[in-house]
């Protein structure tokens, strides 16, 4: 309990931190910041996943016909960055596209999604051979996160979610400055506690390493004569009452780009803060935030409240003599989330993610006002069984900057 009190006081003061840091160590918004330096990589990789899924891990009593295992995933490298030119660190996300299936279980003639996911971190060797090839090693810690499902309310296939190994090893070719190709194969081990299978990866893909602006950019971007404001604070309100269509839209089409969520929320209020870190000369800038929310639930009236840290990427497609034009995005935002069970809906643990997008503008000679209107979602990512999101309606903020 004395932690659950104590985490969103320590989000607010790490961030804090974080950005006594960003204006101590760079005073030009134009080069990207010291997080994203010359040592930063991400990476992009298809996987054959595989893990032996049987009858043994239903309960007594069950039995399925048949059991899919899809085997094509994808494994991301959310965040990589390189200490030398023999050591990185990296926090690393894999699972799926598609999940595991039991199917006709005690003939009910029903297909039962199963879904799996490894988070990662870990650090990696890489040790360079002749040419511009290397071979490179992956030790650290997962989480392994399984959801199982029920019949009437009994579990049949329980969920799992527990901490174990991450073991991965492959080579290396350097394409040019900025792209390197990889392949690889990586473990974790079986747990028995859990009655969970091994898994064994097979992964390829390309790495992209960033490197500083030059100073012939750096300077283009400041002498683009656009202002971006340098910190912002806005105070939102939130109502369904024009219902939650936009947000189904996004989440519901051919290609959602969204997501929705099984708690409604019907109203709300918020107090954000965002500082940039970085813009280039026209269109994208990179901004850091944190927010305070506190909402009540559609169906019981719940209120809960939640406190985020969280990056955004806006888009300014247009600029005009007095207004600016912007489109933004933001996901996985660290979020604390006040209530686990909402609406009688389990939602996961106190950790949760926020995202949110939305559109707005900046007025005035030193774009001084802002007003923007958007839509937010939390959930976990899976990081754990329980993740049944929570749909945020139009949300209207008013701010101004400084």
């Amino acid at each position: 309990m004395l932690v659950v009190k104590i985490l969103p006081v320590y989000l607010l003061s790490l961030l804090l931190s974080l950005f006594s840091l960003q204006i101590a160590a760079q005073n030009e918004r134009t080069q990207y910041p010291f997080f994203l330096s010359n040592h930063t990589y991400f990476e992009t990789n298809f996987s054959y996943v595989n893990y032996h899924f049987s009858n043994l891990q239903m309960e007594s009593g069950y039995h399925a016909e048949s059991i899919h295992i899809p085997h094509t995933g994808v494994r991301l490298i959310i965040y990589g960055y390189r200490f030398n030119k023999y050591l990185s660190a990296q926090l690393s996300y894999m699972r799926p596209v598609l999940w595991v299936q039991y199917r006709n279980v005690n003939g009910d003639h029903i297909s039962h999604s199963m879904p799996t996911n490894v988070a990662g971190v870990t650090l990696k060797s890489q040790v360079p051979l002749k040419g511009k090839f290397s071979v490179y090693g992956e030790v650290g810690l997962g989480i392994i996160t399984r959801t199982g499902f029920n019949f009437n309310n009994t579990p049949v296939v329980k969920n799992a979610n527990y901490l174990t190994f991450l073991l991965s090893g492959g080579i290396e070719y350097r394409l040019n400055n900025q792209l390197n190709a990889r392949a690889g194969y990586g473990w974790s081990p079986a747990y028995t506690k859990a009655n969970n299978p091994a898994t064994i990866f097979f992964s390829g893909g390309l790495a992209y390493t960033l490197h500083k602006l030059s100073e012939a950019s750096i300077r283009e971007n400041q002498n683009s004569g656009f202002i971006f404001p340098a910190n912002l604070i806005q105070v939102g309100y939130t109502s369904n009452i024009l219902g939650y269509s936009v947000n189904n839209f996004f989440s519901n089409t051919v290609f959602p780009i969204f997501w929705g969520g099984d708690v409604e929320v019907s109203k709300g209020i918020s107090v954000h803060y965002q500082r940039n870190i970085f813009h280039g000369r026209k269109l994208f800038s990179l901004d850091l935030g944190t927010s305070f929310s506190y909402w009540k639930s559609k169906i019981k009236k719940d209120d809960f409240y939640t406190v985020s840290l969280f990056p955004l990427f806006r888009f300014t497609a247009f600029h005009w003599r007095m207004t600016d034009l912007y489109f933004n995005y933001s996901v996985a935002g660290p979020t604390y989330i006040s209530k686990t069970r909402i609406d009688n809906i389990k939602t996961g643990k106190n950790f949760t993610f926020q995202d949110f997008m939305g559109m707005g503008i900046y007025a005035g000679k030193k774009r001084e006002i802002n007003a923007e209107i958007r839509i937010l979602h939390y959930s976990n990512g899976d990081l754990f069984p329980d993740n049944n999101g929570v749909k945020v309606p139009l949300t209207f903020n008013m701010g101004f900057t400084f």
